[in-house]
């Protein structure tokens, strides 16, 4: 199951009282939202959200009984349509990692060792997947995303991209993982990381929906209402910095206040019991009346 990164630090931050609302738009497997909704026993003002059909049919059955409301859709269309609405919110939290099932599911290809189909979609209701981009994109293509998503050198990211289209077609992560180590040296890091990381972010437009999804949060937050934003690797990092900063430095026509002046990351006794948090970047800020 699902290890919550930074649960502690989220509980410290967003500080939940009894009656408060809460918007989680990343809900998954529930990690963050059950210490969050134990401490406010407000389930019926409650907005859970998740685009991934498995964690959206685990959040209904394990809160069948309490029934707040759940969304099954990515978090930009459904912090739109909640702005359309006229919801406000004391809490929001919004964490932008790949949850552990995603991860250890092998049928999801997000894994380096998936044997299954190149897939690494968060909705699975969608076309575009993993196998697409890897078989049917241009080198050019291929190229411009693991400099931009992947953050890669672009002479090696040029490549990358150049065996990965010799060596089509690709079905698995697996295979596609060693094509990647032909031509790498060695690296504390696994050499794949970056690639993988560009492909899931163009499969699933992650960068785009963070873009969409940041100019609306302040809309939801009732005054002096709290949004914790989890991002694990600098493209979304710098995305929710600039924009906390857009929001904060207006001076008395300044939406929020930042509470973090630096991220918050995971202790050494987190990192120890749960790795995947070791880039984890938590930012909070308050809403101003």
């Amino acid at each position: 199951m699902h290890k919550p990164v930074l649960i502690e630090e989220v509980i410290s931050y967003l500080a939940p009282k009894k009656g408060e609302s809460y918007l989680d738009l990343t809900a998954g497997y529930g990690g963050h939202a059950d210490k969050i909704l134990e401490a406010t026993q407000n389930y019926k003002e409650a907005v859970l959200v998740d685009r991934d059909s498995h964690a959206v049919e685990y959040l209904r059955a394990k809160y069948r009984e309490v029934n707040p409301e759940i969304l099954h859709e990515d978090f930009c269309s459904a912090t739109l349509r909640l702005v359309e609405c006229g919801r406000e919110f004391d809490m929001i939290l919004v964490d932008f990692g790949v949850s552990s099932p995603q991860l250890d599911q092998n049928e999801r290809g997000f894994a380096f060792d998936a044997t299954g189909r190149l897939d690494m979609r968060m909705d699975d209701r969608q076309k575009l997947d993993a196998w697409t981009v890897v078989n049917k994109w241009s080198e050019r293509e291929l190229v411009e995303i693991i400099v931009q998503y992947g953050e890669e050198r672009a002479g090696r990211a040029k490549m990358l991209a150049r065996e990965i289209v010799r060596s089509r077609p690709i079905e698995t992560n697996s295979e596609l993982v060693e094509i990647i180590k032909r031509k790498s040296g060695y690296s504390k890091k696994h050499p794949a990381t970056q690639v993988f990381q560009a492909i899931r972010i163009a499969v699933n437009d992650e960068l785009g929906q963070i873009e969409g999804m940041l100019p609306l949060l302040s809309q939801l937050l009732a005054p002096g209402g709290r949004v914790g934003l989890i991002s694990f690797h600098s493209l979304e990092d710098r995305l929710v910095k600039n924009y906390l900063s857009a929001m904060s430095g207006q001076g008395i026509e300044s939406e929020l206040k930042i509470v973090t002046r630096k991220p918050v990351i995971a202790g050494a006794n987190e990192l120890v019991n749960n790795p995947r948090a070791r880039s984890a970047k938590l930012r909070v800020a308050e809403k101003l009346s």
